[in-house]
């Protein structure tokens, strides 16, 4: 679990919200849903016509990785590979292949299943560049699709603010209607920015994040399956997946 997403999402509301209480205001005042309409169903709409269905799907699935990492742990990453080195080393490369039925992780079972086969390692760290690049371009696309929402909800706000001001100047015989009015304009605006800043930005960022810690674990998958398949002593492939795990970006961010 990712509690700093938690603290993040529960200060960034509790800070607007307990500001406005702090100054003497009501909940109802900030709870417009007509406003939450204006905001929501526009920002949605603009997103769906940016994306396609299937990338909007996937990216809504995506959203319980910032709160539920599911990338492996790089001690553990690095444990597996170095039995896989270990085993490799006194019983051949061929002993790996019972290992590919227990591998739940399609990128390692790929790989694993190369070294198995005997591929040359210059066209097996080529294939599983390609298999990364593809990943990378595949899993990026959720992080967009949060950070173009968030483009998107500031400008839908000001929209309503500007239906909100309509309503109120076609009402200006009707004194008891422009509190209404004025109070979705100015609600609406900051609704566009709460999904904006404090919702869809910061969860593109996080996945963001997440997606370069991923593909800085594979990497270090392709660098530790070089390495086996070169026949190299598990205990120096073991320092020189260690050197990842220096660089913040390749140990995971875990952020728990």
């Amino acid at each position: 679990m990712d509690i700093a997403s938690i603290i993040g999402l529960i200060l960034g509301f509790g800070a607007v919200v307990g500001g406005h209480l702090a100054e003497g205001g009501h909940m109802a005042a900030i709870m417009q849903p007509t406003a939450a309409l204006i905001v929501l169903g526009g920002t949605l709409g603009a997103t769906f016509v940016s994306f396609s269905m299937k990338s909007i799907l996937t990216a809504l699935k995506d959203v319980k990785k910032v709160f539920i990492p599911s990338q492996m742990d790089p001690e553990t990453l690095i444990k597996n590979i170095i039995g896989y080195a270990a085993k490799a080393r006194k019983n051949g490369l061929i002993s790996l292949e019972q290992d590919t039925k227990s591998i739940k992780d399609p990128f390692i079972k790929k790989g694993i299943t190369l070294v198995v086969d005997g591929i040359d390692p210059q066209k097996l760290r080529e294939t599983m560049e390609i298999e990364l690049t593809c990943f990378e371009e595949h899993a990026k696309m959720s992080s967009e699709i949060f950070e173009a929402a968030g483009g998107f909800a500031p400008t839908i706000g000001i929209m309503g603010a500007v239906i909100g001001l309509i309503h109120v100047m076609g009402n200006l015989s009707d004194a008891s209607k422009l509190g209404s009015g004025i109070a979705v304009a100015f609600v609406a605006t900051i609704y566009g920015l709460m999904v904006a800043n404090i919702v869809c930005i910061p969860i593109g960022t996080k996945l963001k994040h997440l997606v370069k810690a991923e593909v800085g674990q594979k990497e270090m998958v392709i660098e530790g399956l070089i390495s086996i398949q070169n026949g190299e002593n598990p205990h120096f492939i073991e320092q020189k997946l260690r050197a990842y795990l220096h660089d913040g970006t390749k140990s995971g961010e875990k952020g728990k």
